[in-house]
């Protein structure tokens, strides 16, 4: 088990039973060579820690296959040797684990067996997945968005607070045991700090997690919420957080007293030079979706000239690595990409994972979270046109 992965008692569930069924060879070298009865189900990463009982249905109706933990090279060659024969589904029930190959481009597709139609994996950001080469294979993606939401959501909370009242530079004036940095926080903060409510928070994708960031912020804080996405949503979900849709970037971020990025990473840097530009001078940024999105550099001259007047940044552009001239900064809180890390979110990474494989490939039901769809549609069309 990854000392990193949360156990069952850290939730206060009991442990998993002593004499779980096995699978498989904990060291599977050689190739599957009797077909089995049931299809196959190729898990990825660590034992399952909590969903034993959906996992056991699972085991019912699949074959399962184990590659633990294995190098790009090694994954590379197990796949063209066969190794689990021909799978039609991929499993990954923890982040931290079972994605040592790296990136899934088209180099690592193309060498997937042609029965495997669908990967259910933890996490809520994609930019990892060349979602597109696989529908191009026939594959739906399925990521777990809906398990992180809360956490996510919580996360962005306190970033939010944290550029309105100036946290970072009270606690490192804290932390620094000085009296001179403690006496500078305490007497200066209030003159530049805020509470959040009746300012403006501006959304940028309002999915699930962008929207429960709206919930909580409007009803916790009382801020007006403003947003924008490349689909506009009902009236009646706009209503709940009394919302305002605005049709541009350059609309939302002109008006918003704190923005929040909540959108998913297509390939394209977001915020740049040109659109801090339409910033609301003194405004605040926050970020919990990916660390690309945000030209740092951009960022950097943005703070410096008072256009962004604080900043709250879990994700980052070239993680692990964070830039130095953001964390060296006392109005800037950096965290380490764990907005969505709690023990709720990695039971539910768990179960939306199995029940995305069942509800594909057993019940009939369709896959809960694909994210892929349009290009699989798309592909379907092309086909019978």
């Amino acid at each position: 088990m990854s000392a990193a992965t949360p156990t069952p008692q850290d939730s206060g569930l009991p442990p998993p039973p002593t004499t779980a069924p096995s699978t498989s060879s904990p060291t599977p070298n050689l190739p599957t060579t009797t077909a089995p009865s049931k299809p196959t189900i190729l898990h990825l990463g660590d034992d399952i820690r909590w969903n034993h009982t959906l996992y056991a249905e699972l085991q019912s109706h699949f074959h399962i296959e184990r590659s633990h933990s294995m190098d790009r090279e090694a994954f590379k060659a197990a796949l063209r040797d066969r190794r689990w024969g021909d799978f039609v589904g991929m499993y990954r029930p923890f982040w931290n684990t079972g994605g040592e190959m790296g990136n899934w481009d088209r180099e690592l597709i193309e060498l997937l067996p042609g029965s495997c139609r669908i990967y259910a994996s933890a996490g809520a950001g994609f930019d990892w997945v060349d979602t597109r080469t696989m529908a191009e294979f026939g594959i739906i993606y399925c990521n777990s968005a809906p398990a992180c939401t809360e956490s996510v959501a919580d996360a962005a909370i306190l970033l939010i607070i944290t550029t309105f009242r100036a946290i970072v530079w009270s606690f490192l004036g804290a932390r620094s045991c000085s009296p001179s940095q403690f006496h500078a926080a305490n007497q200066n903060i209030a003159a530049v700090t805020h509470n959040p409510q009746n300012h403006v928070l501006g959304v940028v994708g309002f999915g699930k997690i962008g929207y429960r960031i709206a919930q909580k912020a409007s009803r916790a804080f009382d801020m007006r919420i403003w947003y924008h996405d490349v689909v506009r949503m009902d009236r009646e979900r706009e209503e709940s957080v009394g919302a305002r849709f605005c049709e541009t970037l350059e609309e939302l971020v002109g008006g918003a007293d704190c923005v929040v990025l909540a959108t998913p990473f297509n390939g394209e840097v977001l915020l740049s030079t040109e659109q801090f530009g339409w910033f609301k001078r003194g405004s605040r940024l926050v970020n919990i979706a990916r660390g690309k999105l945000v030209d740092e550099e951009a960022l950097v001259r943005a703070l410096d000239e008072g256009i962004v007047s604080s900043a709250g940044l879990d994700v980052h552009a070239n993680e692990p690595y964070v830039n130095e001239k953001l964390a060296k900064r006392d109005n800037v809180m950096v965290l380490s990409h764990t907005a969505g890390a709690s023990v709720e979110s990695h039971i539910g990474f768990e179960r939306l994972g199995i029940e995305n494989l069942l509800g594909f490939l057993h019940h009939g039901t369709g896959a809960v979270t694909p994210v892929n769809l349009q290009w699989l549609k798309a592909k379907e069309e092309s086909a019978d046109a």
